[in-house]
C-alpha cells in the first residue's frame, strides 16, 4: 500500500509540474505527421517498397532532430522478409526493410541501465489486392493506413518531441522504435526482440500504439496488458483523471500488435488503441477521418504513462496474465 501511495504522490507531483510548463502537444503537429505518412506519395508503406523506405527516413529525421542516440551507430535495424508473390507488384519474394530505433539515456545513475520501450509500426498494405490483408482484396488501390498506423507513429513522434523539451530526462532509459512488417505477422518486433541491442533482462516494459487516431465521442482509449507490471492497472486509471479521456483498462487482453511479441518473451507490455472502424484495412483509411485533437490528447496521456513508468519507484517485474 505504501508503494502505491508513493507512486501516486510522485505521479500527482509530476502532473502538477507539467501543468506549469509549455506543452508541445498539438493537433496540428499530430496531423502533420499523419498527413505525410498516409499520403499517396508513400503508396501505403508496404514493407520493402520505396514508400516504406521514405517513411523510415521521415521517422529517422525526427529521431535525429530530437536527440535520440543510435544503437550500433545507426538508427536503422535492417532485416529481410518473405513477401507473397505479386503483392504490390513485387518482383522478388525476399525484400529488405528496417526498424527505426534510438534511445534517450536515463538520468539516474543506476536506473538508466534499465529500459522502457515505446513503439508503433509504420508499415501498411501498399496497394492491397489478393494475398494482402486488405478487406477489399478485389480493389487495387492505395491503402494509406492513416489510422493503421500512421497515427501511432504520429503519437510516437509527438511524445518524443515533448521529452526532448524537458530539462531532466526520466530516470530509466527509453527506447523509441518504429517497426516495419507488422502487417505480415509482427515481423519487425520479432526481429527486434530476437536481436535486442541491450540485455533482455534490462528491458522492463514495452508500450505500443497501434491505431490511436480515431478517438470517439466518448473519448475512449482502450488498453490491454496493464496488469503485466506492478500496479499498472491503477496507474493507467489514475492517469485518466483530468486527461480529457476515458481509459478502458484491461489487466490482460494483451491483443494482437507488436507488444504481443514482448509479452511472449516475458517482458511487460501494454498496447493502446482508440478502437476499430469500417475503414480498417481498406483504401478509405485516410487522414480526412483522423481526429487530430483526439490524437494530441492520446499522445499526452501516453507520454504521462511513459514518464511515470520510467520513474517508477518500485521494481518493474513481469506479471503474466491469464
Amino acid at each position: 500500500m505504501f508503494k502505491k501511495i508513493l507512486l501516486f504522490s510522485v505521479l500527482a507531483f509530476m502532473t502538477t509540474e507539467k501543468g506549469t510548463s509549455q506543452s508541445t502537444f498539438s493537433a496540428k503537429k499530430f496531423l502533420q505527421h499523419d498527413r505525410y505518412l498516409a499520403s499517396d506519395k508513400l503508396e501505403g508503406r508496404l514493407a520493402g517498397t520505396k514508400g516504406n523506405n521514405e517513411a523510415a527516413a521521415y521517422i529517422k529525421k525526427y529521431f535525429k532532430k530530437f536527440g535520440l542516440k543510435k544503437f550500433n551507430n545507426d538508427y536503422y535495424q535492417p532485416f529481410r522478409i518473405f513477401m507473397k508473390p505479386d503483392i504490390n507488384k513485387m518482383k522478388s519474394d525476399s525484400v529488405s526493410t528496417q526498424n527505426v530505433a534510438g534511445y534517450l539515456e536515463g538520468s539516474d545513475e543506476n536506473l538508466k541501465k534499465e529500459f522502457i520501450v515505446i513503439g508503433a509500426h509504420y508499415d501498411h498494405w501498399g496497394w492491397g489486392g489478393k494475398g494482402s490483408g486488405s478487406k477489399k482484396k478485389d480493389t487495387l488501390a492505395i491503402h494509406n493506413g492513416a489510422d493503421d498506423n500512421a497515427s501511432g507513429v504520429s503519437a510516437l513522434l509527438s511524445i518524443l518531441e515533448e521529452l526532448h523539451h524537458q530539462k531532466i530526462a526520466p530516470k530509466r532509459s527509453i527506447i523509441f522504435i518504429s517497426f516495419s512488417a507488422e502487417e505480415e505477422g509482427l515481423l519487425g518486433s520479432k526481429y527486434f526482440v530476437s536481436h535486442l541491442p541491450v540485455d533482455k533482462s534490462a528491458v522492463k516494459v514495452m508500450i505500443n500504439m497501434d491505431m490511436v487516431g480515431r478517438l470517439n465521442d466518448k473519448k475512449e482509449l482502450y488498453m490491454g496488458g496493464a496488469g503485466t507490471f506492478p500496479d499498472g492497472v491503477e496507474l493507467m486509471k489514475k492517469l485518466g483523471e483530468g486527461s480529457g479521456l476515458n481509459p478502458i483498462v484491461f489487466a490482460g487482453d494483451v491483443g494482437g500488435s507488436d507488444h504481443v511479441t514482448f509479452y511472449k518473451n516475458d517482458i511487460s507490455a501494454i498496447g493502446l488503441h482508440t478502437g476499430g472502424h469500417p475503414q480498417y484495412h481498406t483504401p478509405e483509411d485516410d487522414t480526412a477521418l483522423i481526429n487530430s485533437e483526439g490524437g494530441a490528447l492520446v499522445s499526452k496521456y501516453i507520454y504521462n504513462a511513459l514518464v511515470s513508468i520510467a520513474n517508477y519507484e518500485q521494481p518493474l517485474t513481469f506479471i503474466r496474465q491469464n
